[in-house]
């Protein structure tokens, strides 16, 4: 029974996967979940008290495993500016996937301040894995520099997943460009 319940959870997450990355937020509902994964609309609720909970748990299931290859990204890469690209263009490269594009289909305003404070949380572990690097470059405030930095990365993510003018990799290389320019400073 325990697997069952295991095996639904993670097909209602894998759906909701899909509805966030095929329409965004408004395509995540309820009924919707149900018809993806073949349950009754009444089942959801046994599983999600709200659309927020679904998105919190994407959020705990798929934040750190995208963290997990940006950090593989870095720990291959020799030196300090050369984490620092790593870390950009890791992020960069990972907007296509359905994990991430999921997690960025929602708003932190749809939030409860518990799933808010997760998101803050993990992001700020994605912070931190830069800040050891931008130290290294002689940043007065790597921490601060880091922020910054993931500020460039978050404006380029949102460029590349509204469908610019630009090409992805013509954003990345203006990020990348940006950043190394900035941390060199």
């Amino acid at each position: 029974m325990a697997e069952h319940r295991s095996m639904q959870r993670a097909a209602l997450l894998d759906a909701a996967r899909s509805l966030l990355s095929e329409g965004g937020t408004e395509a995540l509902t309820f009924p919707a979940l149900a018809e993806r994964t073949g349950l009754a609309r009444s089942s959801v609720y046994e599983y999600f008290r709200s659309r927020a909970a679904v998105v919190e748990e994407l959020c705990e299931v798929d934040f750190p495993l995208w963290a997990a290859e940006v950090e593989a990204a870095m720990g291959q890469a020799d030196g300090a500016e050369a984490k620092i690209e790593a870390y950009v263009r890791q992020q960069l490269e990972l907007v296509g996937d359905r994990r991430h594009r999921a997690v960025v289909a929602i708003s932190a305003s749809e939030l409860d301040a518990g799933a808010r404070e997760k998101i803050r949380a993990a992001h700020g572990g994605l912070i931190t894995m830069i800040v050891e690097a931008l130290g290294e470059l002689g940043h007065a405030e790597p921490r601060l520099a880091a922020m910054l930095l993931q500020g460039i990365v978050d404006a380029a993510v949102r460029r590349i997943e509204l469908g610019a003018a630009e090409e992805p990799g013509v954003v990345t290389e203006a990020a990348v460009s940006m950043v190394l320019r900035g941390v060199r400073g």
